[in-house]
């Protein structure tokens, strides 16, 4: 494996990585409606977790269709 190869896989590693990260938070952020942790109610923290739960069943759902 050369240099030029290497470098281009840690750098995708790397990009991968903050991606994903950026679209967790994005995705966390929009299920709380731009509110922090504390200033939600308690049926918006459900709703939230909810709204979180839905956005990893879809992802798997667009995994699995990859997949096929």
């Amino acid at each position: 494996m050369d240099l030029n190869r290497l470098i281009n896989m840690l750098v995708n590693m790397f990009l991968r990585k903050a991606v994903n990260k950026g679209i967790r938070t994005a995705t966390d952020y929009a299920a709380r409606r731009g509110k922090t942790e504390v200033e939600l109610t308690p049926e918006e923290r459900e709703n939230a977790r909810r709204m979180r739960d839905l956005t990893d069943r879809a992802k798997k759902v667009a995994r699995l269709g990859r997949r096929l």
